[in-house]
């Protein structure tokens, strides 16, 4: 059995390179870096991957994204070996994005779903009565 899958998530160590293919294709070449937290005494540790995106995938992200933003990408392991200047063969493990999804937000952003600091943070419909509760408001 072959199985070749993998699942990161980090930030982009920098601005993606999105170009376009002799054949009309989007290429996104990027960076990414993944963090492992380790217990003491231990030092935490950082991981550094290059990652290749085509197509719609590629557009998407090579226009959405820049250095230090977070991504989760799944996708698979490429393996590239070619000649060196020195004439020895160098070898490079890529990954090629299937799919991602932006995590996070942009840091200047309100998120929508928590209100701002000129709203409420309850409604007033939501605040319990202080009268006493009798046999008649329960439902059962």
């Amino acid at each position: 059995m072959n199985y070749n899958k993998v699942i990161l998530g980090g930030r982009l160590t920098r601005d993606p390179e999105l170009k376009l293919s002799q054949s009309g294709t989007d290429i996104c070449k990027f960076g990414m870096a993944i963090n492992r937290k380790r217990k003491e005494p231990e030092p935490d540790s950082t991981t550094f991957v290059d990652c290749t995106a085509f197509g719609k995938t590629a557009s998407i992200i090579g226009k959405n994204l820049t250095k230090g933003e977070p991504i989760l990408i799944e996708g698979r392991l490429d393996f590239q070996q070619w000649g060196g200047q020195s004439g020895k063969a160098q070898t490079k493990l890529e990954v090629i994005v299937d799919a991602f999804q932006f995590i996070g937000g942009r840091g200047d952003a309100v998120p929508r779903d928590e209100p701002t600091p000129s709203e409420p943070s309850v409604a007033p419909s939501a605040v319990p009565s202080t009268s006493p509760i009798t046999s008649d408001d329960v439902p059962f």
